[in-house]
């Protein structure tokens, strides 16, 4: 008798993701140091990154895939941005687009607008 009956999705083992194959590694690493070099606020938030902070201070300095790997962004420089941390972890796997603010419905207009990730 067989276990698994019905739709069963097996989860992909480490060979099979995406970020484990060599040469899409080499390219996100090469592009990561020119993201690291040439840009200094955080694309989300819009805040300086502090390059100096290291991993575990949650505004320390990562790289930002725009359009998430798991929404079929790639790791080419156009999707990638500096970001902070702990805004990287708040977006998660969220679509910029699908998640901006609505001007209209914002009553502090003179404030600077930035996304609550954690809202969506």
């Amino acid at each position: 008798m067989n276990k698994r009956q019905g739709t069963y999705k097996k989860r992909p083992t480490a060979f099979e993701r995406p970020e484990r194959d060599p040469a899409r590694r080499a390219l996100f690493e090469k592009n990561k140091k020119i993201i690291l070099a040439t840009q200094s606020v955080c694309g989300i938030c819009g805040l300086p990154v502090d390059k100096s902070l290291k991993y575990p201070n949650q505004m320390c300095a990562t790289v930002d895939h725009i359009i998430p790997c798991a929404r079929g962004g790639g790791d080419d420089l156009p999707n990638l941005q500096l970001a902070h941390r702990k805004c990287n972890r708040e977006k998660s796997d969220k679509l910029p687009e699908d998640n901006a603010p609505r001007t209209e419905a914002n009553p502090n207009k003179n404030l600077p607008q930035s996304v609550n990730w954690r809202t969506y």
